[in-house]
This record gives structure tokens, C-alpha cells and sequence, in this order.
């Protein structure tokens, strides 16, 4: 009996060390997720700051690329058909124009995408149209705008079709003597899907991103291709022109062969 409690009091006292052991690392545990979260809202910090001045030197650059993006805009205008070209070459935006769309792109006489101010707001995308017989408007935008709950407001011109060439929902309407309608989605389906929507969550707008960041920045690149595209077809037919012509030598100059042959068995 004796022996048993002794072995208690052992069991009781090793308990004991290893509770006061596992307070120990508890408070040390603490301390240091303590000392960790100090570090991060210190990283937190710093970071805001970075981004603040991010912002300040894309204000300040973006002023300073505005008069460029303007003597940009004057050159284009002097050349046919330039953005209706590049919107073409495109691999993503070139297959949202229907037939009828570029015929109405002939007349888009200069595109803008402008940031708002401060930057983080949003930004919106125009699309300046000289006079034409599809709508009354001469300025198409849609503007994004992003608000501090975390969600974006969006908002387009509602298009003012002349009688007879409206293209009700972005839809081309039946042609006259058409056996069927015209079903294909316009480009222009982009405006009037936003007209009826205030505040959208999660917002992913593909082709504003697509025309933010890669057309817009530099559109040259895509009417190039177009350029080049034609000049490959020329170059393409012009050696099959010329392996034509180099089989009809060869054809000849066997021919040259033959006869020869028949001259010297005659001689024979």
C-alpha cells in the first residue's frame, strides 16, 4: 500500500512538471505570434505607403502622356480605317465584330481610355464616331467605376439608332428580302448590356481589359499585323510564280536533250 502511494505522488508531481512546461511554451507561443503580427502590420504599413506613391508617379506619368496620346490620335485620323484594321487583327477582339459592326467601324474616327484621377477610381473607354447613317450619337463610353465597398459601378451611353438601323439588344435587325434574321451578337451589345445595371460584384469585363491593356497601350502593333499578314500573301504568291517558271526550263532543256539525241542517230 505504502509503494502505491508512492507512485502517485510521483505520477502527480511528473503531471505537474509537464503542465507547467506546456504553459510555458503556450506563453511563449503567444509572445511570439505576438511579436510576428507587430512585423506584419509594420509590412502593412510600409505597403500602403508603397502604394500610395505608385499612384502619385501614375498620376504624374499619365498627365505627362496625355498630350502624347493626343498627337497619337492625329496621326491615326489620317489613316483609313486604322482602328476598325487593328480591332480586326486582334486575335480575341476581331472575332466580336460582325459584318455589320465593321461597317460601322468605318466611320470610328478615335478611341480614348482615360483613368480617373486619382487613379483607383476606375476609368472609362470612348469611342468617337464621325457623322454616319447607323446613329444619332457621335461619343460611345463606358465607365468603370469602382467604389469602396469592393464593388464597381458600371455605366454606358445608351445608343441613339436612326430609324431603320437599329440593332435592338445588340442584335443586327432582319434584313429586307432576309428568308431569316441577322442573330449574330454586335460588338455593340457591349453598351446596352450595362444600361439596366447600377452595381455589379466581382466584376470581369474581358473586352474593357482587353482594349485597356493591350490595344490601347500600342495599336500599331495589330495594324502591323495586318500589313504583314498581306505582305507574307504577296511574297507567298510571287515564289509560286516563280517555282512555275523554273519547271518550265526544266521542262524545256529536256526537251533541248531530245533532240540532240535525234541529231546524233541520224548522223549515225
Amino acid at each position: 500500500m505504502v509503494s502505491d502511494k508512492g507512485k502517485k505522488v510521483k505520477v502527480s508531481a511528473a503531471e505537474k512538471v509537464e503542465e507547467e512546461n506546456s504553459v510555458h511554451l503556450d506563453g511563449e507561443l503567444v509572445v511570439s505570434i505576438e511579436k510576428l503580427q507587430e512585423i506584419q502590420d509594420e509590412l502593412e504599413k510600409i505597403n500602403e505607403e508603397a502604394s500610395d506613391k505608385v499612384l502619385e508617379v501614375e498620376q504624374k506619368y499619365n498627365e505627362i502622356r496625355r498630350p502624347v496620346y493626343d498627337k497619337r490620335s492625329e496621326i491615326i485620323n489620317s489613316i483609313p480605317d486604322f482602328w476598325l484594321t487593328a480591332f480586326l487583327s486582334h486575335p480575341a477582339l476581331g472575332e466580336l465584330l460582325t459584318d455589320e459592326d465593321q461597317k460601322i467601324f468605318k466611320y470610328l474616327s478615335s478611341l480614348e481610355v482615360e483613368d480617373s484621377k486619382d487613379v483607383k477610381s476606375g476609368y472609362s473607354i470612348t469611342f468617337n464616331f464621325r457623322p454616319n447613317p447607323y446613329f444619332k450619337d457621335t461619343k460611345l463610353t463606358k465607365t468603370f467605376t469602382f467604389l469602396d465597398e469592393g464593388t464597381t459601378k458600371i455605366s454606358a451611353t445608351s445608343i441613339k439608332w436612326k430609324e431603320g438601323m437599329g440593332l435592338p439588344n445588340g442584335i443586327a435587325p432582319e434584313k429586307k428580302g432576309s428568308k431569316r434574321p441577322f442573330t449574330e451578337d454586335s460588338f455593340f451589345q457591349w453598351f446596352s448590356d450595362t444600361q439596366q445595371k447600377d452595381i455589379i460584384d466581382d466584376i470581369n469585363d474581358e473586352i474593357a481589359e482587353l482594349i485597356k491593356e493591350d490595344l490601347w497601350p500600342n495599336p500599331l502593333n495589330y495594324f502591323n499585323n495586318d500589313a504583314d499578314e498581306e505582305d507574307g500573301d504577296e511574297e507567298d504568291e510571287e515564289g509560286g510564280e516563280g517555282d512555275g517558271s523554273d519547271e518550265d526550263d526544266d521542262d524545256e532543256d529536256d526537251g533541248d536533250g531530245s533532240d540532240e539525241d535525234g541529231d546524233d542517230e541520224d548522223a549515225n
